[in-house]
């Protein structure tokens, strides 16, 4: 409608205001789209009120429950979680209760008997998805490389420190999933991290298959600790095959990622033909093995190391698939 000979105003929904819970004198921004129409986004609260929820805990709970319900709460987007315990909390429940705020970097404001207080000081508006997933990368990448020379040099001091640093991966998936939920249903935020629906499906696939890479890293780096325990080696052919099967895997990884960011579609088909290579490889490493490893404990790791190596090439591929998909996704 017109206000006055050279002003025009648009109305606004009674029911998106109330939804966005907006006042006289608030902000709104307006974006003109591709097929031109506008956009309008509500403008950012000064403070926005916290979530807290209170979790009751029985003395007969099983601590993983708790660790369970801990996180899910935090993937929800909850700031403060209270702990609420029927009797006394037993050592093994403050234990796992210490051991996930330390992975989920929250604080422990609160911490009595019967009751404790949890609370993540994150801000999410001033986070950066992409910063956080390529640190989140770098990291599972280091793991993946530095358990591949573990095995190549059966060295069981390199793999300790693989195992060290799962827990900065785990820590970098909690943020970026509770990040990406809250996303999809605050359009603020989502505006804030210049993020489209569409993108936090994308980016969630993306954190998934990072994790479970620096997973398959750790279990690599377990076998060949357990393997130096027991003074076992993989014999030398088998290992060879492995290491250049584990070698295609982690460069097509590494060009997968790589190729999200840059969107650089034409290198997904190479990728993706990397895993095709990696599981050609893998069934001349099951021959292999059974001809020349007798020992049951050292096929057994090598079918776990195998299965790893196969995954993580999987994960390349799958990733790969993301930019492809992405290449083609609209903006209106």
């Amino acid at each position: 409608m017109s206000l006055g000979r050279s002003s025009l105003v648009v109305s606004l929904p009674k029911y998106w205001v109330k939804l966005n819970e907006m006042k006289k004198g608030d902000v709104v921004s307006m974006t003109v789209q591709r097929n031109r129409s506008l956009l309008v986004i509500p403008g950012v609260k000064e403070k926005k009120e916290s979530k807290e929820i209170t979790l009751n805990v029985t003395p007969e709970e099983p601590e993983v429950m708790i660790v369970r319900r801990i996180i899910a709460c935090y993937l929800n987007g909850y700031s403060g979680i209270r702990l609420l315990s029927k009797g006394i909390f037993s050592i093994a429940q403050q234990k796992a209760i210490r051991r996930v705020v330390r992975v989920l970097y929250m604080r422990i404001l609160e911490s009595e008997a019967r009751t404790m207080f949890i609370q993540t000081l994150i801000d999410e508006s001033k986070a950066s998805v992409i910063s956080s997933v390529r640190r989140m990368h770098l990291i599972s990448s280091s793991m993946y490389r530095d358990a591949l020379n573990s095995l190549k040099d059966r060295d069981a001091t390199l793999a300790r420190a693989v195992f060290t640093l799962d827990d900065d991966v785990d820590h970098f998936s909690f943020f970026l999933l509770r990040l990406l939920r809250s996303a999809i249903v605050d359009t603020t935020l989502a505006n804030q991290l210049e993020l489209l629906p569409i993108d936090c499906l994308d980016y969630q696939t993306l954190v998934h298959r990072i994790e479970h890479v620096a997973d398959h890293a750790t279990n690599i780096a377990k076998n060949v600790i357990m393997l130096e325990g027991r003074d076992q080696k993989i014999s030398d052919p088998t290992l060879e095959l492995m290491l250049m099967a584990g070698n295609i895997a982690f460069t097509s990884y590494n060009e997968a990622v790589e190729a999200f960011f840059s969107k650089k579609v034409e290198s997904s088909d190479e990728i993706i033909e990397g895993q095709k290579r990696v599981e050609r490889m893998d069934s001349d490493i099951a021959s292999k093995s059974f001809l020349t490893d007798k020992n049951a404990l050292i096929i057994c790791a090598t079918c776990s190391i195998r299965d790893s190596i196969k995954r993580i090439a999987e994960y390349a591929a799958d990733i790969a698939e993301i930019t492809i998909n992405q290449s083609y996704k609209t903006t209106s």
